[in-house]
Formats: structure tokens, C-alpha cells, sequence
């Protein structure tokens, strides 16, 4: 498995090649898409993106935790956490690109 780490360059570059815009377009049209995907998360809004996936924010409650070393009990705080849920198609996408 490559530990390749796919950036916010490799998706404007690919926006460049596939549709023609500038690469400064590109890299702005990126930029646009996250900035709004980003902030309709904060607003706890889901973001569904079809044949790939959904994102939500999640509010988890507060509870006791362990410290596995020591065995002492310590309280998380409640807090918001970033899920997201592949569709079927990119699950059946990824599971067959496990079998080459």
C-alpha cells in the first residue's frame, strides 16, 4: 500500500487536466468547494456527496475514560466529532481494488 497522501495541488491539478480551467481557477474552484463543504459542517449540516460518501458532525457526551497504563479513570469532555459514511458504490469501489 502506497502512503501517497492525496492534497488540495493534486485535486486542483486534476480539475486543470479534466475541465481546462487555469491552474489558478483550478486551485480556486477547489478551494470553494472545501470552504463551503467545511462550513456547512460547522453549521451541523450533512454533506452528501452522491457515489461517494456523507459527512456529519456528531456530538459525542461526556464520559470516563481510562488511562490503559496506569488503569486511572479520566473524564473526556463533550465534544463534536467529524464522521463520515462511504456510499455503496465507493465501499464496492475500494473492496475491488483490493483483489488485483
Amino acid at each position: 500500500m502506497s502512503e501517497k497522501t492525496l492534497t488540495r495541488m493534486d485535486l486542483s491539478e486534476a480539475v486543470f487536466r479534466e475541465v481546462g480551467l487555469s491552474r489558478n481557477d483550478s486551485a480556486q474552484l477547489v478551494e470553494s468547494v472545501l470552504a463551503h463543504m467545511s462550513d456547512s459542517l460547522v453549521e451541523g449540516e450533512q454533506v452528501k456527496i452522491s457515489s461517494f460518501g456523507t459527512f456529519s458532525v456528531r456530538d459525542k457526551a461526556a464520559r470516563v475514560g481510562r488511562n490503559p497504563k496506569t488503569g486511572e479513570e479520566v473524564p473526556i469532555n463533550p465534544r463534536r466529532v467529524l464522521t463520515f459514511r462511504p456510499s455503496h458504490l465507493m465501499k464496492e469501489r475500494v473492496a475491488s481494488g483490493n483483489k488485483k
